[in-house]
Parts: C-alpha cells; sequence; structure tokens
C-alpha cells in the first residue's frame, strides 16, 4: 500500500506542478484546458515513478540493478509486480470494477427512459450518462478478457514462466488506473457529452470534461499496445518444446488475434484526439468546417474501431472455444478452420470501417464495397460458429455455470451478428442509422460476445486463479439470470429502433413508453444479478471448498499444475506430444514433463484423453 500512497502523492504534485508551471508562463485559470493537459502528464509521469517505475526502469537507467515486487502477501496487490499472475488478477479486479461502476450508468439512463419526458436527467446530463457509461463499457470489452485471462492463462498455456516483458507489463496495468480516475474525475470539469466516440465537432466544443476524455483514453491506448506486443511476443518465442502452432491451445490463438489488432490500429483512435485535443487547446483547426471536417474525424476514429469490435469479440471466441471441447468431451471440431475465421477477420475488420458512414455524406461509390466487404467479414465468424457447434453436437454435455453462460454467449452473439447484416446493407442502414435498433444489436455484439465471454471466464478458470470452487448452484442462477434478463431488455429495443425511436435522445414519443417501460424494468433486474455474480465468487475465493489442479479434467497446460500455481508456474519443464482438444481419443497425451514425478502431485506426468 505503501507505492500507491506514494504514487497518489508523487501524482497530486505532478498535476500541482504542471498547472502551476502553465498558469506561471502563459496565464490563465488551473482549470484552462492547456493547464489540465500538462498538469495530467506530470501527474501521470509521477503516479507511474510513485507505484514502483523508479525502482523498476529509474534505477536501471542510472546503472543501478532495477528492483521489484517482493511477491508476498496480498500487499503485492497494491504494488508494480512483474508477476504475470498478480498482473491478470489486478486486470481482472479492476474492470469488474469498472463494469460496475458503468452499469450504474445503464441504470441511471434506464430510470430516465422509463417514462416519455423528462425525468431524472435533463437531456444533456443524459447524454453525458451515456457518454461515460459507453466509454467505460467499451473498456471493459477491449481489455477485460485480454487483460485479466491473457496476462494470468496465456504464459500458462504455451509452457513459459512469464511473459516476455515482465516489467512492460506492469506498467500496462499501471496505466490503467490514472484512466479511470481521468474520467471520472471530468464530471469536475463538466464532464463530455459526444457519445464514446467523440465526434468531432462537438468533441472540440463542448465542455473540458472533454479534454480529459482525449487524455485518458490516449492513455488506456498506450496501456493496449504495450499489452498486445507482450502477448505477440511471449507467444512467438516462449513456447514449450513441441508446441507447434498447430498444438497452440484456442484461447492463445484468439488473443494473437486480438493481439495483433491492439499493436496495429489502436494509434489511430489516439490520433483522432490528439487531433481534437490539438484543435482545443493550440488553436489547430484539423476538423474546421474549411479543412477535414467531421468526416476526416470519423474515417480515422473508425479505422480504429471497427478493428476494436474483433478486440473486443475475439478473446470471447477464444474462451468459449476453448471450454466448449472441456464441457462437451470431445475433439474441438474445425480447429484448424476456427484459426483460420479468427486470423481472416483479423484481416478483413481493417478494410470494412466505412459502413458504419452510410449516412455521413461520404462519397457514393464507395457504398457498394465497403457493403460487400462488410457482408464478407461473416464467412470467418461463421467458421467460428461452426466450430463451436459442431463441437457441441452429439457432446456428452456437463452443464456446468461456463458451459450455461456459452450457451448464452452463442444466442446472443448470433442475434448480434444477424441483426448486424441489416446495418452492413446500405438501403436499410439509411432507415436504421442511429435509431434504437444500433444500440440493441451494438449490446448484442459487444455484451454478448465479449462480457459474456468475459463472465463464462470469471466461472471456468476460477478455480485456477482461487484453488477453490464456486458456488455452482448460485453460478447456474446467475448464468439464467443474466442470459435471460439481458434478451428481456434488448430484444424490445430492435422493435423502437425499427419504429424510428432515435438512439442518444432522452426522450421518445409516447408511442414507444410501454416497450421502454418493459425494457427499464429487466434492465434493474439484469443489474440486480450481478450483486449474485460478485457475492458468489468474492465469498468462494475466501470460504469455497478446495478446487484440486484440474476440477474439469481439462488438458491444456494450466491446469496440469497446482491451483494456484506455483510462483514460476513450472517445477519441470513441460514437453507438449500431442493435440490439446483430444477428448475421447483412446491413447492421446498431450504434455509430458521432462523429469517424472516432478510436477506436483496431482498433476500426472502424462495427460490422457
Amino acid at each position: 500500500m505503501k507505492y500507491v500512497f506514494r504514487a497518489s502523492v508523487l501524482a497530486f504534485i505532478g498535476y500541482v506542478v504542471g498547472i502551476w508551471l502553465t498558469v506561471a508562463i502563459r496565464g490563465g485559470s488551473p482549470t484552462d484546458e492547456v493547464a489540465v493537459v500538462f498538469g495530467f502528464i506530470l501527474a501521470l509521469i509521477g503516479w507511474l515513478g510513485g507505484i514502483g517505475g523508479i525502482e523498476a526502469f529509474g534505477r536501471q537507467w542510472m546503472g543501478k540493478k532495477p528492483k521489484t515486487s517482493p511477491e508476498k502477501g496480498w500487499t503485492r496487490y497494491f504494488e508494480f509486480s512483474i508477476d504475470h499472475k498478480v498482473i491478470g488478477i489486478q486486470y481482472g479486479v479492476t474492470f469488474i470494477s469498472v463494469l460496475l461502476i458503468g452499469g450504474i450508468g445503464a441504470m441511471l439512463m434506464r430510470i430516465e427512459l422509463a417514462s416519455a419526458g423528462q425525468g431524472i436527467l435533463d437531456l444533456d446530463d443524459f447524454n453525458k450518462v451515456v457518454s461515460m457509461h459507453g466509454i467505460l463499457m467499451v473498456a471493459v470489452a477491449v481489455a477485460g478478457i485480454l487483460g485479466a485471462f491473457g496476462n494470468y492463462i496465456i504464459p500458462i498455456q504455451v509452457g513459459a514462466a512469464d511473459m516476455a516483458f515482465p516489467r512492460l507489463n506492469a506498467l500496462a496495468f499501471w496505466l490503467v488506473p490514472p484512466v479511470a480516475i481521468g474520467l471520472l474525475g471530468a464530471p469536475f470539469l463538466g464532464s463530455f457529452n459526444a457519445g464514446w466516440t467523440a465526434y468531432a465537432p462537438l468533441s472540440v466544443t463542448n465542455d473540458s470534461g472533454q479534454i480529459l476524455f482525449n487524455l485518458a483514453i490516449i492513455t488506456f491506448g498506450l496501456s493496449s499496445i504495450l499489452g498486445g506486443i507482450n502477448v505477440l511476443v511471449t507467444v512467438i518465442t516462449m513456447r514449450a518444446p513441441g508446441m507447434t502452432w498447430g498444438r497452440l491451445p484456442i484461447f492463445t490463438w484468439a488473443g494473437v488475434a486480438a493481439s495483433l489488432l491492439s499493436f496495429c490500429v489502436t494509434q489511430f483512435f489516439a490520433a483522432a484526439l490528439i487531433l481534437v485535443t490539438m484543435d482545443r487547446v493550440a488553436g489547430t483547426a484539423f476538423f474546421g468546417p474549411d479543412v477535414g471536417t467531421g468526416l476526416l474525424y470519423e474515417h480515422i476514429f473508425w479505422f480504429y474501431s471497427h478493428p476494436a469490435v474483433y478486440i473486443m469479440v475475439l478473446p470471447g471466441f477464444g474462451v468459449i472455444l476453448e471450454l466448449v471441447p472441456t464441457f462437451a468431451r470431445k475433439p474441438l471440431f474445425a480447429y484448424k478452420a476456427a484459426v483460420i475465421g479468427m486470423l481472416t477477420i483479423v484481416g478483413l475488420s481493417v478494410v470494412v470501417w466505412a459502413h458504419h458512414m452510410f449516412t455521413s455524406g461520404m462519397a457514393d461509390f464507395l457504398h457498394g464495397p465497403f457493403m460487400i466487404l462488410t457482408e464478407a467479414i461473416s464467412i470467418p465468424t461463421g467458421l467460428v460458429f461452426l466450430s463451436i457447434i459442431g463441437t457441441l453436437w452429439m457432446g456428452r454435455l456437463w452443464f456446468r455455470t461456463p458451459l450455461l453462460l456459452a450457451f448464452g454467449w452463442l444466442f446472443n452473439f448470433l442475434i448480434g451478428g444477424i441483426t448486424g447484416i441489416f446495418l452492413a446493407d446500405v438501403a436499410t442502414d439509411i432507415h436504421l442509422h442511429d435509431t434504437y435498433y444500433v444500440v440493441a444489436h451494438f449490446h448484442y455484439t459487444i455484451v454478448g460476445g465479449s462480457i459474456f465471454g468475459l463472465l463464462a471466464a470469471a466461472f471456468y478458470w476460477f478455480p485456477k486463479i482461487t484453488g477453490r470452487m464456486y458456488n455452482e448452484r448460485l453460478g447456474q442462477i446467475f448464468a439464467v439470470w443474466v442470459t435471460v434478463m439481458f434478451n428481456f431488455t434488448f430484444i424490445p429495443l430492435f422493435w423502437v429502433g425499427i419504429n424510428g425511436m432515435n438512439r442518444r435522445v432522452g426522450d421518445y414519443p409516447e408511442a414507444f413508453e410501454g416497450a421502454n417501460r418493459f425494457a427499464s424494468i429487466s434492465a434493474l433486474i439484469l443489474g440486480a444479478s450481478f450483486l449474485l455474480f460478485v457475492g458468489n465468487l468474492v465469498y468462494s475465493a475466501i470460504k469455497g471448498p478446495k478446487a484440486g489442479p484440474n476440477p474439469w479434467n481439462s488438458r491444456t497446460l494450466e491446469w496440469q499444475i497446482s491451483s494456484p500455481p506455483p510462483q514460476h508456474n513450472f517445477t519441470s519443464q513441460p514437453r507438449i506430444v500431442g493435440h490439446p482438444y483430444d477428448y475421447g481419443v483412446e491413447g492421446s497425451r498431450y504434455v509430458v514433463f521432462d523429469e517424472p514425478g516432478s510436477s506436483v502431485s496431482d498433476a500426472p506426468e502424462e495427460v490422457h484423453a
């Protein structure tokens, strides 16, 4: 805790110094946006130095040996730990907390929309709540699975002792708290009302809280890029002997695909926000009516943000593909096709961005190519669905909580995919654009594809991370509860959207009141389900029964070591000799250890089907 205290003090000092220097040099107020920019930058430097950057990096710059966390006790979760498992838990707890905060924003919105006319929020405040809810939930979807389970599980799945760049891994996480503080502190400067998309020119002219949004998301982008680099280098260079690309666990493949996108496209959103920030504080006019206009911003933004949809859902693909063979007790159907599908999605995702812009005024001759390319991306996505359904078909299904959530994921993301086809078609998109149909589709895609994957992953790997078992009955109740109420909340929004109800507006015609009231009541019940989710996992982590190394009788490497894993993951070198998903294949084995008997007592020397 002393490092968090030191980091907070240095961040505060940095912010004050940045504000003071700016005001002293150019005059103005401490709340001027130029002062806020320099204050944020120095606060971020102070935070990173105080949390452990001085010991981890600064000492080496001065020719001394770097120091890191001693890796002991619960306090290591509040320090600059370089253990990938600690970092994974840090990400997980952080983003579940952000998920709950974003969910509170959703409850406020649905209370306002429960009846026509102004209620608890005026129109501007409604847009501010929508914007805050949107960006918090997008952050969870972008980094929730990959940050938490990518960090914790991928190094073990490939047989590595840690990530390739442990200090960089810790740095990537400790960039996240300033992001949350910046976003949640924006209301003190008037907040931001331009949505999570921050469209110019509104984001150039609105309240000063927008500047904190810009700075926070630029910082978050840096964290995402660093995380993506680490995953890619770890998987490419640190795989166990015998782990060819054809023997790589499917969750790791999904992490590679998402990390490749994070590394390649995140900087475009950051670039767009830097240009907006320059327009606000430096007098430039990148998005002025005589220069780039708002259309330039949309092109830059969506060049990142449609691939970002797949940064969100590819890890969800990996989670579901990982757990379905375990609970179906069958080999993963069409493993190679699923891998090809995910890599094809990576390639196509960067050439479909403008289907978000059919009503923007861009050149008409672009409509046809982007429509065709967008609809083409459903083909590799279909390969992933084929793999999941083929694995479930005729399987000996073990209906535990992760599998129930996987079925919820399958249904919800299928609805998201089908409804997306109509938004990829120019004629129907012109009618449906900026309506609640888009809101419903987006939530079925992102919540269905990413958040349901995050929930399934939380239950699937909970025994491995904590060494204890959650309450299965409560888990099953939660899985059914969250799936049913999610659909009760968002299916009515398709209807109101088709009939013309505009999104991002805190009022609507009385004709839509019945459907909105039903959706709002369902949303409140949906939100209550997360009390059960958090309560079950927190209580079980403390009081739950011991789980053992492999409660699911799974084949991948993380299940062949103790729960929780030892500090450096393996007590002897694993060697991969088979395929990770050969469930039911007579005589098959996946891993042997160099020294017989040197693995944990409950883990077999050879892992059979």
